[in-house]
């Protein structure tokens, strides 16, 4: 059974910077399309990006674009997120997301498995 588990996540001031990491096991790593989703108390969740097979393919949601990088390390079977100029709104618990067929990039568009998720907290 995969499994997933995120880490990373912490309290960080504004315009600071986090990486997450997310760690499958119990499947072939480099046969998930990998994605990031976020989700804050009486909200729905919400899709931050996604990246393919190969990690060649990365995609962003509007809100992140520019500020995020999404990247894989396959023989590792390790997926990252490296986080920079941080602001309140991407407060949230964030969530790993394993997809056999398609790349995560949507909030509509999601895999059978998810991590326990690691919380971040910015404060402004």
């Amino acid at each position: 059974q995969v499994q997933l588990v995120e880490s990373g996540g912490g309290l960080v001031q504004a315009g600071g910077s986090l990486t997450l990491s997310c760690v499958l096991s119990g499947g072939t790593f480099n046969t998930y399309c990998m994605g990031w989703f976020r989700q804050v108390p009486g909200k729905e969740r919400e899709w931050v990006a996604g990246i393919n097979w190969s990690g060649r393919e990365a995609y962003y949601a509007e809100a992140v674009r520019g500020r995020f990088t999404i990247s894989r390390d396959n023989p590792g079977k390790t997926l990252y997120l490296q986080m920079m100029s941080l602001n309140s709104e991407d407060t949230g618990v964030y969530y790993c997301n394993a997809d056999e067929w398609e790349v995560q990039r949507s909030s509509r568009t999601y895999g059978l498995f998810w991590g326990q998720g690691t919380p971040v907290t910015v404060s402004s």
